[in-house]
């Protein structure tokens, strides 16, 4: 499977999906200009992935803000790891990283927690 690896920008995150290193990383900022195509890369890459899911795998998400538009796309892609969860047996989780100052940030990610059934865990830093 083809490894992501996109590099942040002021306005991008950092990007990092790769099956073979067991690392699967979003960080930084998401305002992208267009989020759909910005992150239509990762979408691709959980469809692949889909077929061949590894177990165990842990996402990590450690933003230190996102806008409206990138928190839709957000959800799409924990539902989009409970479908291939659920469709496949395996099991994944999600680090959801924020900043002790940044309580809307852990507010965000408990949110989603709490619109699937992949379990998040929350890691101040």
């Amino acid at each position: 499977m083809e490894t992501i690896n996109i590099a942040g920008t002021e306005d991008t995150p950092t990007i990092k999906f790769d099956v073979a290193a067991g690392q699967f990383l979003i960080s930084g900022r998401s305002l992208p200009e267009d989020v759909t195509h910005f992150y239509k890369p990762v979408m691709d890459w959980l469809g692949q992935f889909s077929s061949a899911p590894k177990d165990g795998a842990k996402f990590e998400f450690k933003l230190e803000y996102f806008n409206t538009a990138s928190s839709k796309i957000l959800l799409d892609v924990f539902m989009k790891l409970e479908e291939i969860s659920e469709g496949s047996g395996s099991k994944f989780s999600i680090a959801w990283h924020y900043q002790n100052s940044d309580p809307d940030m852990k507010e965000a990610g408990e949110e989603y927690a709490e619109l699937v059934s992949v379990p998040f865990e929350f890691i101040a830093y």
